[in-house]
């Protein structure tokens, strides 16, 4: 049996609800300037917590994009998810026709899901007893009803998946989705990440495993990727959402193309479950394979929107990754980590850095690594420090890692 033919796969849509905004403009205008979306925790009282920051999507009106009715029975993820994939279907015209449905799908990455409805409803249980549950309780926190809805809504009867692979499912999500329209299982696939767990319990959790800035005097200059003051990451929340076509589909319909995606790796620590693997062999390897998928070579590539989480281990690895994989190359790379600005968004991350990256390429400017003020000597890649950069980008890589050693990488090429 002779293999497919691979086919060419484009980004013609995309939605985000992030901290930078809602929408593409308002997120691109406050990336390319290098505004930060980290403000003081309003979700609920911090007074107890070492951590009194975050990256909350501010200005959200979930009944703009749902009916009130509707809204009782999700939990804010769900909200966020739907939100993002409206945006990006209307900013990708795409029709899905009756006939069409069966051959679009959705795959979304989610690392906690419905964290809010769990703690909410673990409270009501508490005070109230049993029968004060919502029948709603278990469809609201489940993480595949984000692509569930997103076919309901949008009549999408194709591949439907969640990944739950904690910072890198929003990557992994794109991943596959990519792979299932390039051989040939669906013609148009929606995909990306949704995430919204900035709650008591997540922020106590993580502050336990000193894994979050305590930088909470100066928001803005908390999230740091490769600084050498760096102290941990900012948790965030929101969703990013892309519509992924088989090329000869979108350009028979007129479709704008914001860049092609041409490769995806992935791969496994199998070392810690929480550090990454010494000298960033997993993330290496995950590169290198992604690289390999996409059939170009190191020295193609132009930059990588890093995961960049502003942690210790995580910087410091990632950057000796990428000298590994790219050589010499690894000098004339511009990487930056737009966590700078957004903070952590964890299952949703990976969505967002793609819709960024795909921006990127298509408007022709870099954006930067903010609060990168006093260098690390094991941190010495250009970074984009603090001003985005206008370059033309012909190959860009987007980096998730996640706990568990979970690795993914993206490729993409500029259109046309």
């Amino acid at each position: 049996m002779q293999p497919k033919q691979r086919r060419r796969v484009v980004v013609t849509g995309i939605g985000l609800v992030s901290p930078l905004g809602i929408g593409i403009e308002e997120n691109w205008s406050n990336l390319i300037q290098g505004k930060s979306g980290i403000a003081p925790i309003t979700h609920f009282d911090t007074t107890a917590f070492a951590t009194k920051i975050a990256g909350e999507v501010k200005n959200f009106h979930g009944e703009d994009f749902v009916s009130k009715k509707e809204l009782r029975k999700m939990d804010l993820f769900l909200q966020y998810g739907l939100a993002a994939c409206h945006l990006a279907m209307d900013d990708s015209g795409l029709e899905i026709t009756p006939e069409l449905s069966e051959r679009v799908g959705v795959i979304t990455g989610c690392g906690l899901g419905g964290l809010n409805t769990i703690e909410h409803y673990h409270k009501v249980l508490l005070e109230s007893g049993p029968k004060k549950i919502s029948p709603f309780f278990i469809p609201m926190l489940i993480g595949n009803m984000a692509p569930g809805l997103m076919s309901i809504y949008h009549h999408a009867k194709g591949p439907n998946l969640s990944v739950q692979t904690a910072c890198a499912a929003g990557t992994h999500a794109f991943g596959l989705a990519f792979h299932m329209v390039r051989d040939g299982v669906a013609d148009a696939m929606i995909t990306g990440g949704v995430e919204a767990t900035i709650t008591p319990v997540c922020v106590a959790g993580f502050n336990a495993m000193r894994a979050l800035s305590t930088r909470n005097e100066e928001p803005e200059r908390a999230s740091r990727p490769f600084d050498k003051d760096r102290d941990g990451f900012i948790l965030a929340e929101g969703a990013a959402i892309l519509i992924l076509e088989e090329l000869h589909m979108a350009l028979q319909r007129g479709a704008k193309i914001y860049a092609e995606a041409i490769g995806f790796g992935l791969s496994a620590d199998a070392f810690h479950m929480t550090a990454p693997a010494t000298n960033g062999e997993g993330a290496a390897q995950c590169m290198r394979m992604a690289l390999e998928d996409a059939g170009v070579e190191p020295h193609d590539v132009d930059y990588i929107n890093a995961h960049g989480t502003s942690t210790d281990l995580n910087d410091k690895l990632e950057t000796q990754a990428i000298k590994t994989v790219f050589g010499d190359h690894a000098r004339k790379l511009a990487v930056s980590s737009t966590k700078s600005m957004t903070g952590h968004l964890l299952g949703a991350a990976g969505g967002l850095e793609a819709g960024y990256t795909a921006l990127a390429m298509a408007r022709e400017m870099i954006p930067p690594t903010i609060n990168y003020e006093t260098p690390d000597p094991e941190c010495d890649l250009d970074y984009v420090p603090n001003q985005s950069r206008k370059a033309v980008i012909r190959v860009a890589l987007s980096n998730s890692f996640g706990f568990g050693g979970t690795n993914g990488t993206l490729v993409f090429r500029k259109y046309p």
